[in-house]
């Protein structure tokens, strides 16, 4: 990897969004892994998940509602053969990361011996990211926001006299 190569900007905001916050880090990962690969086990992988979304309503010059959430948590995939098991788990520690991997660890004691190859071994290819690294939540403040709303309130009604309702929903 080059410094300036984007996975190092995405491994950052991992660390920083996911690992950090949570207490845990490279380490913890790795003795999660070696814990699914205690017995036999063909491939494993963790995965976060970290989503907040905000919205509000503004009808008729009035903000008539608001909503802020989030949704968080953290998995295990194990897959032994044919055989594939997840865990998931909506806190984010360690003890909820342990837990799963010895909940998908199970699959390997079933007894399944068949290996199933997939596909040979694929030469990489670049990754060009979809998306910015920027928060579109915390982008404006919550008055910021509803500014927005209403200036485009007055633009739909400036746009044509016959508007009688305008109906805005910021989400992101």
């Amino acid at each position: 990897m080059k410094p300036t190569d984007p996975s190092l900007e995405r491994l950052a905001t991992a660390r920083a969004l996911l690992l950090q916050p949570y207490g845990l880090d490279e380490s913890t990962l790795q003795r999660t892994l070696a814990t699914v690969f205690e017995h036999r086990t063909d491939f494993a992988d963790l995965y976060f998940q970290y989503t907040r979304s905000e919205s509000y309503s503004l009808e008729e010059g009035i903000v008539k509602s608001g909503s802020y959430g989030i949704d968080q948590g953290v998995g295990v995939r194990a897959v032994v053969g044919d055989k594939t098991a997840f865990s998931y788990s909506d806190d984010i520690s360690e003890q909820a990361l342990m837990q799963a991997a010895r909940t998908v660890r199970s699959i390997a004691r079933s007894g399944s011996s068949a290996r199933v190859h997939v596909a040979s071994q694929l030469a990489p290819r670049p990754h060009l990211p979809l998306y910015g690294t920027g928060d579109p939540v915390a982008s404006l403040s919550a008055a910021d926001k509803v500014q927005l709303l209403e200036r485009f309130e007055r633009m739909a009604r400036a746009r044509d006299p016959r508007v009688s309702q305008v109906i805005a929903i910021r989400a992101s």
